[in-house]
């Protein structure tokens, strides 16, 4: 099963604040017409919701529903596989029928 990176997880946050943040600075602006207002409005929303959609992505990596395993991804591979590795992987796909 393959997880995002937290600098991942980041980034994809950020630009979604940022379109919010053009959108809600266009909308508190149309509202108050201050440009003080429109920046603290708009500044401190955008900040909780960048935390708070982290945590969210961060939560929901560590619940495995509705995510489809590789049926290898049980084997931690960290160097050249090895004949008696290549018989336990065989001997697995053979258990999830995906040999015969």
């Amino acid at each position: 099963m393959d997880f995002e990176t937290p600098a991942r997880a980041w980034v994809k946050s950020l630009v979604w604040r940022l379109l919010g943040i053009a959108i809600l600075g266009a909308i508190s602006w149309v509202i108050t017409h201050d440009w003080k207002e429109m920046s603290l409005i708009t500044l401190l929303f955008h900040s909780i919701r960048m935390l708070l959609y982290y945590v969210h992505e961060r939560l929901w990596n560590r619940v495995g529903w509705g995510r489809i395993r590789h049926p290898l991804s049980i084997f931690p591979v960290n160097q050249d596989i090895r004949p008696e590795d290549r018989e336990t992987i065989r001997g697995q796909l053979k258990r999830l029928g995906y040999l015969d």
